[in-house]
């Protein structure tokens, strides 16, 4: 008789609306449906390095459907290629790999799931290079993974930009304002620029696409010269001015990329300047990562879940589950993030906003 399958199932990098509804597709067809082991692993990586780790039933997973966040915690800075740790008063950065593999060997697991996004991936498709059985699962608010039409997440932070956009509108024509929104989305600009679409904001600044301040204020004046005495302008985290560099607020370091942010406020500023006008920033920051997921976003998830199982069952180690058209398929990680997607300049979503006559930045 084959011997009961183990897995775990971990989720790394920012949180985002969606990831428990993995979590509870894995369990309710692995642990209910076919009767494996399934090991919810804490904290990302951490958990492996610290034994944080603990079993997970039918019962656990019950009425996280619709719940933001993960139950199983996450973290943004654990990757096990560059682990802090502390020597004698001193901090270093190690390579704990090796504990990572020894630890799943430990633990007789069939297959990792891992949920993560561009940063997580790349530490799973490293690790399956040494001999780890990892599937992944890609998620992501950023909808920046290319082996996928698209990442659950998105969805639900789109909707929360635009929603935040629907609301400005209101007080920006009665103070006849300018309303400067700053999006998350670091390299890629999707949220920014669907969410600024969908929103019918009038100016949009995402990171593919670098910006002039001077445009940007040229297409407010024509705005107002036509009587349009407020404007929305949506800025996405990561965009950058001609021949400039992103803003941070903080450094990144070994095994952290840096936080980004602050772009917003320097737009508003230098808008002001220019223009005479009131302008005021809201960045919409975390706001875009919480919160309920959207009826797709659970859908996608949910069966993101299921498909990852399968892999499994197939032996298919080494698969990131992916939305290609109608159908969950599976494709090596080492294809899932060999290329970031990023929004094309002169592709269909930039034409459609130049032809709704929202500025870019680049030109009028």
């Amino acid at each position: 008789m084959a011997s009961r399958r183990r897995i775990g199932i971990l989720t790394g990098g920012g949180d985002c609306p969606g990831l428990n509804a993995v979590i509870r597709a894995v369990v309710l067809s692995a642990a209910s449906g076919m009767g494996w082991e399934v090991l919810g692993i804490e904290d990302g990586f951490d958990g492996l390095l610290h034994d944080r780790i603990r079993p997970l039933e039918s019962d656990d997973v019950r009425g996280i459907l619709t719940q933001g966040g993960t139950i199983l915690g996450t973290t943004n800075r654990g990757n096990p290629f560059a682990w802090p740790v502390e020597r004698d008063g001193r901090r270093e950065v190690i390579d704990a790999s090796r504990t990572v593999l020894k630890r799943l060997e430990t633990l007789r697991l069939d297959a990792l799931l891992v949920i993560g996004g561009d940063g997580t991936l790349h530490i799973a498709d490293a690790l399956c290079r040494m001999g780890a059985p990892i599937v992944g699962i890609p998620k992501t608010i950023d909808n920046d993974i290319s082996a996928t039409d698209v990442t659950f997440g998105f969805d639900t932070a789109r909707l929360t930009a635009t929603e935040a956009i629907d609301k400005l509108h209101t007080t920006a024509e009665s103070h006849h304002r300018i309303m400067v929104v700053e999006t998350m989305g670091r390299n890629a600009g999707w949220i920014a620029l669907e969410s600024g679409i969908a929103g019918g904001a009038n100016s949009v600044l995402i990171p593919e696409v670098p910006f002039r301040i001077e445009v940007v204020a040229q297409a407010i004046e024509e705005r107002a010269a036509r009587g349009r005495r407020f404007s929305i302008v949506v800025v996405s985290e990561g965009a950058v001015q001609v021949g400039g560099a992103q803003v941070v607020q903080e450094e990144g370091g070994p095994g952290r990329l840096p936080r980004l942010g602050g772009i917003g406020q320097q737009v508003a500023a230098a808008l002001g300047d220019v223009t005479g006008r009131e302008t005021r920033c809201t960045v919409l920051g975390h706001l875009q990562r919480g919160g309920s997921p959207t009826p797709f976003d659970r859908l996608l998830a949910t069966r993101f879940g299921v498909r990852a199982v399968e892999c499994v069952m197939e032996n298919r180690q080494g698969q990131m589950v992916a939305l290609r058209g109608p159908s969950v398929v599976a494709v090596p990680i080492s294809e899932a993030i060999a290329e970031p997607k990023r929004v094309a300049p002169d592709g269909e979503l930039a034409r459609t906003a130049r032809e709704l006559g929202i500025s870019l930045g680049d030109e009028v």
